[in-house]
């Protein structure tokens, strides 16, 4: 049972968003016809640590902040169901992140000698993203001043997710920033934003009992799903001017899949009233993001 709720606790259904990022960074600096094994596994093994890392913070934090009340809706916590002891989940946070660390050390060792024998100073500079990525993780829900309490988890999301995870992976790779993939580190930044964004529509009620000021909370489910949608829509439009710069021959298939993926994912929404049913959208549009992912790879002219 110990290891049953450790694994909930890690909430293994948003590992694919982690996965989807680092993916991505491959990809793009696949198609410089550049990469290194070794390097794409510690950049996933980092990224996977820190998503676990930010989710039993996050667990850790909600409780001690009483967002986790009985009125909350979705799977039960493991620290204000008792089933973890918050001095457990501690430990667990300062070990994940301890990991998170030596993962990260362990990648800047491989990638950076080779990438940047020029430039000592570039150690420094990814250290301290390493750095901050660790503090983000934790101060989500956890710490004194949560940033997720005053609505600055989606932003997080972006620049974490999107941004770092994608253009960084890619850098760790070349060494170099190719300025077009910032369209499909911004698209799926924004798509892993709308993944926070359903789960803060589940969550309305009881994060607004409990002071959480998410955007869901300010905006109000209606409002919210239609951010929501802009979101889906400003992230469809990235893709398709990023798309055509790498993709010929398989082009109507990806385009197709986008429009089809986008499409179907409104219709659920819309019809999604409750919590429970919102619930339902999490994996299903992790696991989209992935498979989308997957797709370009399948499809790209390496």
């Amino acid at each position: 049972m110990s290891v049953r709720n450790w694994l909930a606790a890690a909430r293994l259904r948003t590992l694919p968003l982690a996965a989807a990022s680092v993916l991505c960074g491959m990809l793009t600096a696949a198609l410089q016809h550049r990469g290194n094994l070794t390097v794409s596994a510690l950049c996933l093994l980092t990224a996977l640590s820190l998503q676990i890392l930010s989710n039993l913070a996050n667990d850790y934090g909600d409780a001690c902040n009483g967002a986790d009340t009985l009125a909350r809706k979705g799977p039960a916590r493991m620290v204000s169901s008792g089933r973890i002891s918050p001095a457990a989940m501690a430990r667990g946070v300062k070990l994940t992140a301890a990991v998170s660390c030596l993962l990260g050390i362990a990648l800047l060792c491989s990638a950076l000698p080779a990438i940047s024998a020029a430039e000592p100073q570039s150690w420094l500079l990814w250290l301290l993203l390493g750095a901050a990525s660790v503090a983000a993780a934790f101060a989500y829900t956890a710490g004194k001043k949560p940033y997720g309490y005053i609505g600055l988890g989606d932003l997080a999301v972006l620049v974490f997710f999107g941004w770092l995870g994608v253009l960084g992976t890619e850098y760790l790779h070349t060494g170099r920033l190719n300025a077009a993939s910032w369209l499909p580190a911004t698209a799926l930044g924004l798509w892993c934003a709308m993944v926070l964004n359903i789960n803060n529509m589940r969550d309305i009620a009881s994060d607004r009992l409990a002071g959480k000021t998410t955007v869901a909370v300010r905006l109000g489910l209606p409002r919210a799903k239609i951010y929501h949608t802009v979101l889906l829509l400003v992230a469809a439009a990235a893709w398709a001017l990023w798309l055509p710069l790498h993709f010929g021959g398989g082009l109507f298939l990806l385009c197709a899949a986008l429009l089809a993926a986008s499409a179907i994912h409104l219709y659920l929404l819309k019809k999604a009233q409750f919590s429970a049913e919102l619930d339902k959208l999490l994996p299903q549009w992790s696991i989209t993001v992935l498979l989308w992912i997957l797709l370009l790879w399948l499809n790209a002219p390496l």
